[in-house]
């Protein structure tokens, strides 16, 4: 395994070498400056990316799921983005799923010795019994984390879709993956605190792999959540100001669409746009494979 001098993210940064001299105003104007460029690192790997969300998007039709995998603030991300999809997209919790080194205690409290464990990876994929059609992102900073390699590892064993998320180049983990996101985001300011700049551009990466996957399998319609789950009163208000913006109908209109569609933003706004029954505007989303703006045209 390469010494860590030899990562970007493990070395120094010469903007931050009088970092504990600095006022407090000094040192979070200089954090501000380095997280300007993280965007601009992410930009870079925009082609991997969007080559991922196409084989995310291609799991999910096959019935496969979404996993991801990882350790420390790494993995505690990919829980994270999994955690939100169900209630956002309206994904089954069961197809959304986070794996990190040292198990769940790990999310509250830091295992670090866990990452270093690669048969802990392969083990924790063969409990979820991994499948062909499933597509897995291993997600580590470093892009050597033995505990992602074994994830990665064994997926392409398994036939699964592989793809690495790392903030090196060239890492580890991409010579593995069937995809590899390098977002190289250069030494942290704090040296080797890696959920700094790393941890968010994973963030901003992790947010377009879901994000766009959701919009390329259907569950937005123009730029609204219309998959979304009206679990309480705030989001069951939401639901109502969605159906209103995306079809002009009053509030009032919009609360009695919405319970005669049981809480389905997609069937009430069907319905609305279409003059249809719930269940005409349930078959209409069935036949267009759950695309609003095909079963209004339908």
């Amino acid at each position: 395994m390469e010494p860590l001098d030899h990562l970007t993210t493990e070395r120094e940064n010469d903007k931050s070498a009088g970092l504990d001299e600095m006022s407090a105003l000094e040192i979070v104007t200089l954090m501000n400056g380095e997280d300007r460029t993280v965007a601009e690192a992410v930009r870079k790997a925009l082609p991997a990316i969007a080559e991922a969300v196409e084989a995310i998007v291609a799991s999910f039709k096959a019935g496969g799921r979404l996993i991801y995998a990882g350790a420390g603030t790494s993995g505690r991300l990919g829980v994270l983005d999994a955690s939100e999809l169900p209630p956002t997209f309206g994904v089954d919790p069961s197809r959304a799923v986070a794996l990190l080194a040292g198990g769940r205690d790990a999310v509250f409290q830091a295992k670090e010795g866990a990452e270093d464990d690669a048969e802990a990876g392969r083990r924790d994929l063969q409990g979820i019994r991994l499948e062909s059609r499933d597509a897995v992102v291993g997600i580590s900073a470093s892009g050597r984390t033995p505990y992602v390699i074994g994830v990665l590892e064994y997926a392409k064993e398994i036939g699964a879709k592989a793809i690495s998320l790392s903030c090196n180049r060239p890492a580890r983990m991409s010579s593995i993956a069937d995809v590899a996101i390098e977002v190289v985001t250069g030494p942290e300011v704090l040296t080797g605190s890696t959920r700094l700049k790393a941890g968010t551009a994973q963030k901003m990466v992790l947010n377009m792999l879901s994000t766009a996957a959701m919009v390329r399998l259907g569950k937005t319609y123009k730029n609204l959540m219309v998959d979304v789950k009206p679990t309480n009163e705030k989001l069951v208000d939401r639901a109502r100001r969605i159906l209103m913006k995306a079809t002009g109908v009053s509030y009032e209109e919009a609360d009695r669409a919405l319970k005669a569609a049981d809480l389905q933003v997609k069937v009430a706004l069907v319905m609305i746009q279409t003059g249809s029954t719930a269940e005409e505007a349930r078959a209409r989303l069935e036949a267009s494979g759950g695309f609003v703006r095909a079963a209004v045209k339908g």
